[in-house]
């Protein structure tokens, strides 16, 4: 485990990183970060309205994600942020489910 501020900083960059990326792609309808929670609003190609919602959980250091397709935990490990059941990095599983809420890619590298 990290320590609560680096875990904080990690995420509060994170988190920026994502505001920036899918603001500059213009690939949801909204982000808006308030008090630790990042919420996404995303527009499918039928005008549908859905959100996607990050948050950090500092008891167990993990952020969360939750997506139509389902709910997500990330624990920091080795430098990347990984779900702690499949493995995939947290920057992928974000670019797939706006992917599947909006159809449009975004890319994190």
């Amino acid at each position: 485990m990290i320590s609560a501020t680096e875990f904080n900083e990690t995420v509060d960059a994170f988190f920026d990183q994502i505001v920036e990326t899918i603001d500059e792609s213009e690939a949801a309808d909204d982000v808006e970060l308030n008090q630790g929670v990042l919420e996404i609003t995303c527009l499918d190609a039928l005008g549908v309205k859905s959100k996607i919602i990050i948050n950090r959980h500092a008891p167990t250091q993990e952020i969360w994600v939750a997506a139509k397709s389902g709910g997500y935990h990330f624990r920091w490990a080795d430098g990347v942020w990984i779900d702690t059941r499949s493995g995939e990095p947290l920057s992928d599983a974000i670019s797939r489910v706006v992917f599947e809420q909006t159809g449009q890619h975004v890319s994190f590298d």
